[in-house]
């Protein structure tokens, strides 16, 4: 057992954060159409236990194999999933919210800060660093774009100023790297099949950009919220105009890339919702959820299947 920790992959923390996507948007649910059951909390807790467990095995992994820890971080795709870490941190802080300030205050103060640090620290590696623009992916969007997610929470705890820094400084290094990574798709070889399933994170920032910008504006819908929303909307549709290429792809956990986008949107979408009454986002919103959660049974299914396989913490490329 052991053993096979050496291999556990960071990329494990993407299983936590499509479930927290999807209690996110079960909450969202919830409380826009006034649901009388709150399924969302057995979801978080269910959430937060997987969320110990990994972080437990990916701590005696970074003990017993620091060697491999360090392989970790210097890898041009790898070192991008470790910000999930205070990325998870920033959704809890999110949900309790209307449990336990306090609480979510403490997570929120915690994630911001492991995230800043790990956007100074990773961004520092891809200014000193001979990558090639054949390791571009969207998993690049990860670490500096993640900071739009700050806001959503960080109103109700800090300054108002702190959360527009984390938004401009994500808000910008989207605009940046989504340049980047479509002229990567475009006019470079193809992305190996493992990461096709990362196209699904384009999704995610201008998706979570607008409810970041509509929580700090505190405002209705205004042509800067629709630009973001239209224009995740616009991705949504054009992944799943080329849905064929992502059925044929063998199961990998890159898979559980296509949950937290997709409820990143559903949670914009209701937000759309809420701000301007009109029936069309709510059908969209309870379709989309209705997929996700077919999606979320068939990942938990197919990922406790290689488990079962042992194919799991096995020495990757």
């Amino acid at each position: 057992m052991l053993k096979k920790i050496r291999y556990f992959p960071i990329t494990f923390f993407s299983v936590v954060l499509g479930m927290l996507g999807f209690t996110l948007s079960l909450h969202k649910l919830e409380q826009t159409f006034a649901w009388p059951f709150h399924l969302s909390s057995y979801a978080l807790y269910f959430s937060i236990f997987l969320f110990l467990l990994i972080t437990g095995f990916y701590t005696l992994k970074i003990i017993l194999y620091p060697d491999e820890c360090k392989k970790d971080l210097a890898h041009p795709v790898r070192i991008n999933f470790f910000p999930l870490f205070s990325i998870i941190l920033l959704l809890m802080s999110i949900l309790f919210l209307g449990k336990n300030l306090f609480i979510s205050q403490v997570l929120w103060t915690i994630g911001a800060t492991i995230h800043l640090y790990f956007t100074l620290f990773i961004v520092s590696k891809w200014m000193h660093h001979e990558f090639n623009i054949v390791h571009i992916n969207p998993s690049w969007f990860i670490p500096a774009v993640g900071n739009i997610l700050v806001p959503i929470a960080g109103v109700h705890h800090a300054n108002p100023e702190i959360s527009w820094f984390f938004f401009s400084v994500g808000i910008v290094f989207w605009v940046v790297l989504f340049t980047i990574v479509f002229y990567r798709i475009i006019f470079h070889h193809p992305i190996m099949q493992k990461l096709l399933p990362t196209f699904f994170i384009m999704i995610a920032p201008p998706a979570i950009g607008m409810i970041s910008y509509t929580t700090l504006t505190n405002s209705n819908i205004d042509a800067f919220a629709h630009i973001l929303y239209y224009f995740s909307f616009f991705i949504v549709a054009l992944l799943f105009f080329q849905i064929r290429y992502f059925y044929s792809i063998p199961f990998y956990l890159s898979w559980w890339a296509y949950s937290f986008p997709l409820a990143a949107f559903i949670s914009s979408t209701l937000v759309m919702y809420q701000k301007t009454h009109i029936q069309f986002f709510s059908y969209i919103a309870l379709a989309l959820f209705a997929f996700l959660t077919l999606l979320i049974s068939l990942l938990i299914w197919k990922t406790l299947q290689l488990i079962y396989q042992q194919k799991i913490c096995v020495q990757d490329e």
